[in-house]
């Protein structure tokens, strides 16, 4: 193992720089590991101009990006039951790069017929999902609602809930050609706004008038207040992103006549007494299903770490279908 790696940073201008930088040591109750592929995420761009000291930025350097995909190349104290040369994948910062370090606990295993460059794209997605249906207490025959379902964490969370036995899957997309792609994942109904019903009408008729038991709102907006009235009595809303902005205006009628409960969740590194148990949860249904096939990702486009400005322009291009995947020698 070499001194040094390459690394996409931040903090040195409006681009990611590509960059020799030393590869770091794992400490107690982490381990190093050896990237193989990344995938990029909704925050990685304004993560990027965060960072940016020539337009205002901190000017903080740092390794970008969260997902990774590959194998333990040392393991640190106290770092549990990992051993080098297991296959890993995960969600931690620092992972546009060769190797990073994680804590131990935040690591999960990698099938091993599941390359790097398709693993690399599934951890936010199935935290993220997962963690939204479990703080929502779905269980299995339960009709799930989810808004902006074509986004990459969206496209998981179709098939996380067709896993855990959801009776009916409602899928929301601006996008007429997603409709398809959306039906094939396992959405029952797909919903596309703007161009059906109103979303509370269309929910309505295709749950005989009940609502949705679980809502999974990744668009907030006028489309979070929409939901409302859309869930089931006694329902459980979540929101998880805020793709249309975070304000809006609720019927307080349509929260309170309705006994709905709504959560909204973030599952970060620092708390990790809530992100760690979820992603212990994945273990008994979710991960077997990934090994078998029934929960894949969306890639978009796989590029290899050089050609990183080209990435960088398509995620701002607003045109990506799931994921764009850097591949790491």
């Amino acid at each position: 193992m070499t001194d040094t790696m390459k690394a996409l940073l931040l903090g040195r201008g409006p681009e990611w720089v590509l960059d020799d930088v030393p590869v770091p040591e794992p400490g107690r109750g982490e381990v190093l590991i050896r990237n193989r592929a990344s995938a990029t995420n909704n925050a990685d761009l304004p993560m990027l101009a965060e960072a940016d000291p020539t337009h205002g930025g901190t000017g903080k350097e740092s390794i970008a990006g969260f997902e990774y995909a590959g194998e333990i190349a040392a393991v640190g104290e106290d770092a549990g039951r990992w051993k080098v040369g297991d296959p890993v994948m995960g969600t931690f910062p620092s992972a546009f790069a060769e190797y990073l370090v994680a804590d131990h606990r935040f690591v999960l295993p990698r099938p091993q017929a599941l390359a790097p460059e398709v693993a690399c794209a599934l951890p936010t997605a199935l935290l993220t999902e997962f963690g939204a249906l479990t703080v929502a207490g779905f269980q299995p025959g339960q009709s799930v609602l989810s808004t902006g379902a074509s986004t990459s964490i969206g496209m998981i969370g179709i098939q996380i809930a067709k896993t855990l036995g959801a009776s009916k899957i409602i899928a929301t997309t601006r996008s007429t050609d997603k409709k398809d792609l959306l039906t094939r994942l396992g959405a029952d109904t797909v919903i596309v706004t703007g161009k059906d019903d109103d979303l509370t009408r269309a929910v309505l008729a295709a749950t005989d008038g009940e609502g949705a038991n679980v809502v999974l709102d990744h668009v907030a907006g006028d489309t979070f207040a929409a939901c409302l009235p859309a869930t089931a009595a006694d329902g459980q809303v979540v929101n998880i992103g805020r793709l249309a902005g975070p304000a809006t205006t609720i019927d307080l009628d349509a929260l309170s006549f309705r006994h709905l409960t709504v959560h909204g969740v973030s599952f970060g590194f620092s708390r990790d007494w809530e992100t760690v148990p979820i992603l212990e949860g994945l273990h008994p249904e979710i991960l077997p299903a990934v090994d078998r096939g029934d929960i894949t990702p969306v890639i978009d486009t796989t590029l290899n770490i050089q050609q990183y400005r080209e990435a960088a322009d398509r995620l701002r291009s607003g045109t990506t279908i799931g994921k764009i995947v850097f591949t790491l020698a």
